[in-house]
């Protein structure tokens, strides 16, 4: 069955989810992208995603040019601005991964953290409702290696949030649809 990647415009199978990464890094296969090409993966304005790298939401591009990572934590957020405040997506990838313009302190990369995501977010039909997604979310983590005690936990607390507001988000969009067709 046909899907939009969570947070870009990339159409895709969501049988495919879990090569989303090999997508992903044929895409960087000559480097980074630019900020156009950024903009037209994720549907983004150019002058938003400039906006996030002035306010520490992300690491300015490196020689113009940003890198997969960059990429994967602009469609994190990009994917749940629909339900929540910018400020309270930085919060939550802050208490993942520390300061935000420093990979050094990351419990987990943003590409997988968006990897892991797009993997249950095709499979979230058929987790069932939201007390089935535990068990999804240790079998999705089952091979993420702890830098420090505790870390798996928080990244599962993560994607349980980032789950359950790309979902709403998803409700949302549907509710003003309908909405629309009154």
């Amino acid at each position: 069955m046909n899907w939009t990647i969570p947070g870009t415009t990339l159409e895709g199978l969501r049988s495919n989810a879990d090569r989303t990464d090999g997508l992903f890094q044929s895409m960087f296969l000559a480097g980074g992208l630019t900020l156009s090409q950024v903009s037209s993966i994720t549907g983004l304005e150019p002058y938003t995603i400039q906006n996030w790298v002035k306010r520490g939401f992300l690491s300015p591009p490196r020689n113009k040019r940003y890198d997969m990572e960059q990429v994967c934590r602009i469609i994190n957020i990009n994917l749940l601005k629909g339900t929540l405040p910018l400020e309270q997506i930085t919060s939550l990838m802050a208490y993942l991964n520390g300061d935000l313009t420093d990979e050094s302190d990351d419990l987990v990369d943003d590409t997988m953290l968006f990897f892991l995501f797009v993997r249950l977010a095709a499979r979230a039909r058929y987790i069932g409702g939201e007390e089935n997604w535990d068990d999804a979310l240790v079998e999705a983590t089952a091979d993420y290696h702890e830098p420090v005690p505790g870390a798996k936990e928080k990244l599962q607390k993560v994607l349980k949030i980032m789950l359950t507001a790309w979902v709403a988000g998803r409700i949302k969009a549907e509710a003003e649809k309908m909405l629309n067709e009154l």
